[in-house]
């Protein structure tokens, strides 16, 4: 009868060998060797037999191009507005969904608060790091009650997959991934061959059962998902929450979908009852001011699919020390460094012995290179020490030679601008082509250089 067997591999070359080592005799690389299994115990296999035993033999089968079948499955659609969006239109049967954050960013109370909203049968929410006491005084504190959400605190995914043929829920949430054990390895939970492993039986529990499965993980200090890189290569959607602890606000970013668009994101604002989904994030990231203030301005900037209108704020003042201090938050250091060489070099402004400070409201972080223009109109505004008007918004990227180039779906960003009541919007010349401007109540200007704006504005 077959034993478990299991062998070191360097995760560097992928050099084999019988025991752990701390230094691989192949490529010289330190701390690389990971455990991972080679061939399981026959008798633990048939145990949990029925995790994998339920697919037909035709769906093991080859079959020709032509004889397979389509059929249109439909989604699951939650009740999460945001949550539908970022999945690309609702939850579909037998998925996995991973989703990582920081922690503390909310990613186990917004989850919970889906299995509680959940209206399509039973919920089993799996939880390897709280007690099941300290998830019922979070359900409390959401205010959400649901008569078909079982809960479960347990690590050993054998117990999982018994409770879950014994229940048969129609949705399985683990949080998280790191606290997960498998019999067949044994190293510590959270070590790469135990998130590998115990992914990879979520993923045939879900393919074999076409039970949604969530996954909560974590994140490094850098920022990437917590785990060798194939766990996220093994689901089908890859969500990353993302915001500032000390902001309201929080950002559910999709990396990674087989069913739909890369390109959704949903908004959240933290409260006392849990996570609130923000339908018109634009108007809580505008900031309202009883007087015109200097180096403020608003730009029309694209999240993935969806128009926002924030606010970029600059400060400008004299350098105090022999080295000025550059400090941005929300955006690239090395994006504001080559605009003030452009406005330096263009413009004449001398930046070059002033403290420069940029933040964008609201605490979020934005990669859109179109918002360089408000970025250079706000720094203009506190050099000047001048306010721009506040029903003005803005849209362009800034070249080296001073060129405002043009931007991606002007028609959507203009349409935003024209909702939340603005005035008149700044656009590059070049996407001014084709605008049919009479649909918009809006004033639509456009530049072709940045001096064109200075002279406009100032």
């Amino acid at each position: 009868m077959a034993k478990t067997k299991s062998a070191f591999f360097c995760q560097q070359c992928g050099h084999e060998s019988p025991k752990w080592a701390g230094k691989c005799s192949s490529c010289g690389a330190w701390n690389s060797y990971v455990e991972e299994v080679i061939q399981r115990d026959n008798q633990t296999q048939q145990k949990d037999a029925f995790v994998w035993e339920e697919k037909s033999k035709e769906a093991r089968q080859a079959h020709k191009l032509d004889e397979v079948i389509v059929s249109d499955e439909p989604r699951i659609i939650l009740t999460d507005v945001e949550l539908n969006r970022t999945l690309g239109g609702g939850l579909v049967p037998g998925s996995v969904v991973l989703v990582a954050g920081e922690p503390g960013i909310g990613k186990s109370t917004l989850f919970l608060q889906c299995a509680l909203q959940w209206k399509h049968g039973t919920a089993l929410y799996v939880s390897g790091e709280e007690s099941m006491q300290q998830i019922k005084m979070r359900a409390e504190r959401v205010a959400v009650s649901n008569d078909n959400l079982y809960l479960l605190s347990a690590t050993d995914t054998s117990a999982i997959f018994r409770e879950a043929q014994r229940l048969k829920p129609n949705l399985l949430i683990i949080d998280s991934i790191q606290t997960l054990e498998s019999p067949y390895v044994a190293s510590s939970a959270g070590s790469v061959s135990q998130v590998r492993e115990c992914a990879a039986e979520l993923q045939r529990f879900a393919k074999t059962s076409n039970i949604p499965v969530i996954i909560i993980g974590h994140i490094t200090k850098d920022g990437s998902i917590a785990g060798p890189k194939v766990l996220e290569h093994m689901v089908d959607t890859v969500l990353q929450f993302e915001g500032d602890r000390n902001y309201v606000y929080r950002i559910l970013r999709t990396l990674k979908n087989r069913f739909g668009s890369t390109s959704e994101l949903g908004i959240y604002e933290m409260v006392l009852q849990g996570m609130r989904p923000v339908s018109n994030p634009s108007e809580m990231l505008l900031a309202q001011h009883d007087e015109p203030l200097s180096g403020i301005a608003i730009a029309a900037t694209m999240e993935g699919m969806r128009p926002l209108m924030i606010e970029v704020q600059a400060l400008v003042t004299q350098a105090v020390y022999g080295t000025p201090q550059r400090t941005v938050s929300g955006l690239d250091l090395r994006r504001l460094q080559l605009l003030l060489a452009v406005l330096e070099k263009r413009g004449g402004f001398h930046f070059g012995v002033k403290d420069v400070f940029v933040n964008i409201a609201g605490g979020i972080k934005v990669e859109d290179p179109s918002i360089e223009l408000a970025l250079v109109c706000s720094l203009l505004s506190s050099y000047e020490d001048r306010a721009l008007p506040s029903n003005i918004c803005m849209v362009g990227e800034v070249g080296l030679s001073g060129e405002i180039r043009a931007v991606s779906r002007i028609d959507q960003r203009i349409a935003e601008a024209d909702k939340l009541g603005m005035d008149m919007i700044l656009i590059p010349q070049a996407n001014i082509k084709g605008l049919q401007l009479a649909n918009y109540r809006i004033v639509v200007k456009s530049a072709n250089k940045v001096e064109d704006v200075y002279r406009m504005l100032f």
